[in-house]
């Protein structure tokens, strides 16, 4: 009697969890950014800091430590304490389900080994897991702690990026474990010309994905609110020299805005037209109903990230300190739609994929620790 089924479920389903749960992390990780929220809270208190200030004098002696910052003194320098209290609770929130998410990888995790439902060859994948995890959250604070001085007005840029590749690492790994569950061998087929094109997309997505951090970290938007052209021009001029600064070639790939979001908006067409190609050629595969339905969803989201990148863009200038609008949404939206392409192509490189020797979702029972 095959009993690996029932025994899987509720690992796939704490994974899928998991899954979500990071989706929203990084949609916090975003509004805080869109919110200038990320440098509020100046001290990194790994348990203690679940609990927000209480009194008025904790609030003040909070807000008199923000108001060192170089962020407050030229750019929020009109806040209150009521305002200092709104950015406050994004970060606070952004933290805070940080620690719930380990909590609930640790407990079912615990559970489940007490079970025996891990095969003794997921242990391992299991404790990278938790890892990446508490890696992400030291890599948060290095990123917080980059904006905590007297000269910068908001963190590191390079640091966010790291912060957010390492963020959609944990979530494709996590990912990926719940597809081992959920997807049944049979739904796996091979084409290995199909996969191939879908890993290369990938990799460009990850640079377009850092490249997405470096614009969101510069501000570099609001460089040239203009579409289909970059201020005026196909070919911008300005990627050498910008806002009165001379950059090398190497040091405008990644602090230049205008070379930043020439490369951006390039890169975006180019996986669009690879994605439409790969769509193209994977339309006459129809072996199973799971790939059938997964091969159109990578085009549907790409069109929809690239749109949402052209309305963040150009409604760029329309950002207003302390309120959110259109752009706010826009820019968003254009995040979230990211983290669906990532995983829509990733799934669609799983299910491209010779049949595994060792399957997770099957043989739970055998083998168990």
């Amino acid at each position: 009697m095959n009993t690996s089924q029932p025994s899987s479920r509720p690992i796939a389903i704490w994974l899928l969890t998991g899954v979500f749960m990071i989706v929203v992390q990084i949609v916090l990780g975003g509004i805080t950014r869109l919110t200038d929220s990320g440098l509020s809270i100046t001290e990194w208190k790994p348990l203690l800091g679940t609990i927000p200030p209480t009194s008025d004098q904790e609030w003040n002696d909070a807000f008199d430590r923000y108001k060192q910052l170089a962020q407050f003194k030229n750019l929020h320098f009109y806040f209150t304490l009521e305002d200092f209290k709104s950015i406050y609770f994004w970060e606070w929130l952004h933290r805070l389900w940080g620690r719930f998410l380990g909590i609930v990888f640790l407990i079912p995790f615990v559970v489940f080994l007490v079970q025996k439902r891990f095969r003794k060859d997921m242990i391992k994948p299991m404790i990278i897991l938790f890892l990446l995890g508490a890696l992400q959250g030291v890599i948060g604070w290095i990123m917080v702690k980059s904006g905590l001085n007297d000269d910068d007005l908001y963190v590191s840029h390079i640091r966010l990026a790291i912060h957010f590749i390492a963020a959609l690492c944990l979530l494709v790994y996590t990912f990926w474990f719940a597809l081992k569950l959920m997807v049944k061998p049979q739904q796996v087929i091979y084409n290995p010309t199909a996969r191939r094109l879908v890993f290369g997309i990938m990799a460009l997505l990850v640079i377009q994905l850092i490249y997405g951090a470096f614009m969101a970290g510069l501000k570099a938007a609001t460089s040239a609110p203009t579409w289909p052209s970059i201020n005026g021009e196909y070919i911008a001029t300005g990627m050498k020299n910008h806002a009165g600064q001379s950059y090398s070639f190497f040091s405008s790939l990644v602090n230049n805005p205008i070379t930043i979001q020439f490369i951006h908006r390039n890169l975006a067409y180019l996986i669009f037209f690879l994605i439409l190609l790969w769509t193209i050629k994977i339309i006459p595969e129809k072996r199973t109903a799971l790939v059938n339905k997964v091969k159109w969803l990578p085009l549907v989201v790409v069109v929809i990230q690239v749109a949402l990148g052209v309305a963040a863009v150009i409604t760029s200038p329309k950002k207003i300190p302390q309120h959110w609008g259109v752009f706010e949404w826009n820019a968003q939206l254009h995040q979230v739609s990211a983290i669906f392409l990532i995983l829509s192509l990733v799934m669609a490189f799983y299910l491209l994929g010779a049949k595994e020797k060792s399957n997770f979702n099957s043989g739970f029972d055998k083998d168990i620790i």
